[in-house]
């Protein structure tokens, strides 16, 4: 029994969870009074500067333990590495500051647990970025420099008469950068220890900021010209497997290849997770082989792996791999040679299209090679203006661009009114050589309701003339929930479960968009999200939200990271 409890508490996990906890005692300590006769001692044995540098260094030492914290549960190297020297160093701070045994000897244990779990951190430090960088220098600085206006304000002896809280903020500003601020002392000793805390304070932030930058360069970058040809070749050739594969040339995604070159895994790191969209690319035999790089890259850098919107042949081979499958939603898929509007079951619809067709409205279909310049900026300036907020969103089912000349086979559903003014589009990316992908839907909000069904009827009866025989729509996640979630003899947690959805698509489009593709009497094909373990999902859920711009940081933190 003991020996699984130690084993367990050497795991990154635990271990990550303890360093945090010793570094906000640490911090906690710092910054509150020691006790008195200890300090008298202290102060017998070492010149008066020492304890006023340790207490500031204790607490330096406190806040980057709290941050390595998360780092370390990712099995960070170099995370452990700088722990394991700060949890030493700390043993040595909480003495030289007023004889804190009980937190030197928590440190100390800290630091026999950091030894003994040297083996578990092998993951390497994540690739140099400059908006990281520049974070570390701003942040830090802003806490370094609130932890010095609370020194200062706590041990306010020896400070002249009248000192306000602008003074001592400004003081704790300039002092990590060793210069003498607005702050007055009575007394030369106590300006010399501050002026030393304050220093070493800024230089523990100044440490952690080199680290950050001589983080290596490596590591997944956007794709490069060679890696487009490649990824275009695997496209062209097999990407009549998955409906999603041309959407792995997204211009934000980065890729790896399996050592044959066959098959192939693009993907994007959001935070800590390693996020891929679909089936693998390439050769089915050769899937294994791109899956186990992108598992050794993830494991390499302490990344969560995870996969968005797989079918079930992927699903299989993610899970063979040793990743967890979950049923995310179904993907619409319609059959030329089977869609029709007669029927009761597509009354809707055919009142849809009839609608738009008495209001003068015509369709068109086109392949972006045969649209000129000007038409294709005039399409882009309307998709553009047309869209729901400033963000573009989409990931899994999304290029991320349009009409660009080099998805000159992607097709373009033109809707116009009696006067010849666009009021809708619908862009479509290439699903192999016989089928299309749904990428984007826009639409004047003006215009008459039933344009989309016009477009999709439309699209549907010129299918043959373009060599398309099948076409797959929007995604619905938790699709089956809304099926079944209503019908007589669905259980209680099946309704339950119903109603929070019911909730959130109050939030965003869950509901709307299957029964925007349900009123097609689709093929409803099963997607699934692949994972590593439970415990990953919330992170891999913020993920694949912050992914598809669901979760939005503000304009102006984009316009920081990006500066």
């Amino acid at each position: 029994m003991a020996n699984r409890v130690w084993d367990a508490l050497r795991t990154p996990f635990w271990v990550g969870r303890i360093v945090g906890i010793v570094g906000a005692v640490t911090l906690a300590s710092a910054v509150l009074p020691s006790l008195r006769d200890r300090t008298e001692v202290i102060n017998q044995l070492v010149p008066d500067v020492f304890p006023a540098a340790a207490a500031t260094g204790s607490a330096a030492v406190g806040l980057i333990l709290i941050v390595l914290s998360r780092a370390l549960r990712r099995g960070k190297h170099r995370a452990w590495l700088l722990a394991t020297v700060l949890a030493g160093l700390a043993v040595l701070l909480h003495l030289l500051k007023g004889l804190d045994v009980e937190e030197a000897t928590l440190s100390l244990a800290v630091f026999v647990l950091l030894l003994a779990s040297r083996r578990r951190f092998t993951a390497r430090p994540d690739p140099r970025s400059l908006s990281r960088l520049v974070a570390v220098l701003v942040l830090g600085t802003l806490f370094a420099t609130v932890l010095g206006w609370l020194w200062l304000t706590l041990d306010a002896d020896g400070q002249a008469p009248g000192t306000s809280t602008g003074d001592r903020i400004a003081h704790a500003f300039l002092g990590l950068m060793g210069i003498s601020g607005p702050v007055e002392f009575l007394d030369q000793g106590d300006s010399d220890h501050a002026a030393v805390a304050l220093v070493v304070l800024g230089a523990s932030v100044l440490v952690v900021a080199v680290l950050v930058g001589l983080a290596p360069a490596g590591g997944p970058h956007p794709l490069a010209p060679d890696e487009k040809t490649r990824l275009h070749a695997l496209v062209d050739r097999w990407g009549g497997i998955d409906s999603l594969s041309y959407f792995a040339l997204r211009d934000d995604r980065s890729v790896i290849f399996s050592a044959t070159g066959k098959s192939a895994i693009t993907y994007r790191v959001v935070g800590t997770v390693s996020l891929a969209a679909g089936d693998p690319l390439g050769d089915p035999e050769a899937w294994p082989g791109a899956i186990g790089a992108w598992l050794t890259e993830a494991r390499e850098f302490g990344w969560v792996p995870a996969v968005l919107a797989a079918g079930e042949r992927g699903a299989e081979a993610f899970h063979r791999a040793g990743l967890d499958a979950l049923e995310l939603g179904d993907e619409a898929i319609l059959h030329v040679s089977d869609f029709t509007l007669d029927g009761r079951s597509m009354r809707g619809v055919r009142q849809a299209v009839s609608r738009c067709a008495r209001a003068g409205l015509t369709v068109d279909c086109h392949r972006v090679a045969d649209l000129d310049d000007d038409t294709l900026a005039t399409v882009r300036a309307r998709a553009d203006e047309w869209r729901d907020g400033e963000v573009e969103r989409g990931f899994s089912m999304a290029l991320g661009r349009f009409g660009d000349r080099a998805d000159e086979q992607a097709v373009v559903v033109l809707c116009h009114d009696a006067e010849g003014v666009l009021r809708g589009l619908l862009h479509f990316v290439p699903w192999g050589t016989e089928g299309l992908s749904l990428d984007l839907m826009r639409r004047d909000r003006e215009s008459e309701n039933g344009i989309v069904e016009q477009m999709v009827a439309t699209l549907m009866a010129e299918a043959t003339t373009l060599g398309v025989k099948r076409v797959s729509l929007n995604f619905a996640v938790f699709r089956s929930v809304f099926a079944r979630g209503d019908r007589l003899g669905a259980g209680p947690v099946l309704r339950v479960w119903r109603s929070v959805l019911l909730w959130a698509s109050r939030f965003w489009q869950i509901e709307s968009l299957y029964r925007a593709n349900a009123k097609y009497q689709p093929e409803w094909v099963p997607r699934f999200v692949c994972f590593r373990s439970s415990a990953d999902l919330p992170r891999v859920g913020v993920a694949a939200l912050r992914a598809e711009a669901f979760l939005v940081a503000p304009t102006w933190v984009q316009r920081f990271v990006r500066s």
